[in-house]
């Protein structure tokens, strides 16, 4: 497909030669399934996700409505902190819900080991943290999921309720080139 702007001088084509699906060099559409546990700790001396602002009143708020984190938290292979790491979690997450816990998240997941070394996918929804599944969309991914269209699904492993640290396990089904 040729686009085509209209300039003072007359016409520029923004992309004159090639069409869409050749300029990005995609073959043919497939299938993932990935597995992973994200490790989200907030507290101790290393923490992997710090809060990063908060309103006045979250404190009072029962949901901690207005609360927002940026994590860069290891992705692995098992639940055990110990285990492969396969990737990194990176972005912003917060509490978006006044009426109860639900959090948004904006977030890639960069992937370190393995053949999706590289690569990433972008998760951006709402996780309402207390369902046993959430299920959330990838929209778009990078490297080796060029284009990504997916659903992840996070269930909790475990959770310190003191400490707010977490253990999610996912599963994500992507469709890519």
């Amino acid at each position: 497909m040729n686009v085509r702007k209209k300039e003072e001088e007359g016409t520029v084509d923004q992309n004159p030669n090639l069409d869409d699906r050749q300029g990005l060099a995609l073959g043919k559409e497939k299938l993932t399934r990935l597995h992973f546990y994200f490790h989200d700790i907030v507290s101790g001396k290393k923490p992997t996700a710090i809060r990063i602002a908060q309103a006045s009143t979250t404190n009072q708020s029962s949901t901690l409505f207005d609360l927002l984190y940026m994590p860069d938290d290891p992705l692995t292979q098992g639940p055990e902190l110990t285990s492969k790491i396969v990737g990194r979690a990176q972005g912003l997450y917060g509490s978006a819900d006044q009426q109860q816990l639900g959090l948004i998240l904006a977030m890639s997941f960069g992937f370190t080991y393995g053949k999706y070394n590289g690569s990433t996918l972008s998760i951006f929804g709402r996780n309402p943290a207390l369902n046993l599944v959430r299920e959330m969309p990838i929209v778009g991914g990078t490297g080796a999921f060029r284009l990504a269209r997916a659903v992840a699904f996070a269930k909790t492993y475990w959770l310190n309720i003191t400490s707010g640290d977490v253990i999610v396990e996912y599963n994500v089904t992507v469709i890519h080139y």
